[in-house]
């Protein structure tokens, strides 16, 4: 395309540097060497339509390219968008799980709370009764050791003592 330019410039210049014709604005050329350039100049044209014509072509294949690397782009942005918006949900329902785990726990940890407080408060109880039985034992029998003692302390002073008569 260079060329053809360069060619075009090298005929403008022949006219601009023609004479000029007095009182007109035509001017005097050389006609062979006008045409010549011209025929140089349609020479070139195929050659650089041609050029033209691939320059075009590849820029058609450019932008096809372009379009399916920007529908490739599209689709992965679409898998990406999904995985994520699935990661999301899958997270969700996750955690939601887990607080349902965690409150299950919670209510179980306090009925098994009032179920363990409720059998040491019974065997507390029983115990309590076992004590205060053993207690009233305890007492029953020191008592029968004092009365005993108190017998034997009667007895051994009546011993000495005449007996009235």
């Amino acid at each position: 395309m260079d060329a053809v330019q360069d060619k075009l410039d090298e005929i403008a210049r022949v006219l601009e540097q023609a004479r000029a014709m007095p009182m007109s604005s035509s001017v005097m050329v050389h006609r062979g060497e006008v045409l010549e350039q011209l025929e140089e100049l349609r020479a070139l044209l195929p050659r650089a339509l041609e050029q033209a014509q691939q320059v075009l072509q590849h820029r058609d294949e450019l932008v096809e390219q372009g379009r399916q690397e920007a529908e490739r782009l599209r689709e992965q942005a679409r898998a990406e968008r999904d995985r994520l918006v699935e990661a999301t949900e899958v997270h969700r329902r996750a955690s939601d799980d887990a607080a349902r785990l965690l409150e299950t726990a919670r209510v179980q940890a306090e009925t098994m709370q009032v179920q363990v407080d409720d059998y040491v408060d019974g065997k507390l109880a029983n115990f309590e009764i076992v004590l205060h039985k053993t207690l009233s034992a305890v007492e029953r029998g020191r008592a029968k050791l004092a009365g005993r003692s108190a017998l034997d302390e009667l007895s051994s002073s009546d011993a000495d003592e005449p007996l009235p008569q």
